[in-house]
């Protein structure tokens, strides 16, 4: 199994699709990088010869990839939110940053429904209820 920048690649996976294992490395970057390292797409992981993987560390080095680039965001959105910006308010408050709606969606920032200003049957029939 290839290991680069400390993530195992699986080994029947293409390289090209391997890479994008690494947290930011998309489809275009993966395909940079393994252009610049003159490391054929279709590769499967297994395949790959220690020059390749050497080769493929290296391009990777010089891209901002998965703890410094989580770091760095983690950085800039304390930074939102330490001088009070709307995104920062929006981090904080665990909303929905980029503008989207959250009257009906928004279920995977705001969490599970949480029923507001209903009341029971049964404590209306207890307190003898609104006639």
């Amino acid at each position: 199994m290839a290991r680069i920048s400390g993530v195992d690649i699986p080994n029947e996976k293409r390289i090209d699709i391997g890479l994008r294992y690494l947290f930011g490395v998309g489809a275009t970057n993966a395909k940079k990088i393994l252009e610049a390292a003159r490391v054929e797409l279709a590769t499967r992981a297994k395949n790959l010869t220690e020059d390749e993987i050497l080769r493929i560390q290296r391009v990777v080095d010089t891209h901002v990839v998965e703890g410094d680039l989580r770091r760095t965001v983690l950085q800039n959105i304390r930074h939102k939110q330490s001088i009070g910006t709307y995104q920062g308010l929006r981090h904080k408050a665990g909303l929905p940053v980029r503008g989207q709606r959250t009257r009906h969606n928004a279920r995977t920032r705001r969490g599970r429904r949480k029923t507001v200003g209903t009341v029971r049957k049964e404590v209306v029939a207890k307190t003898g209820g609104a006639k």
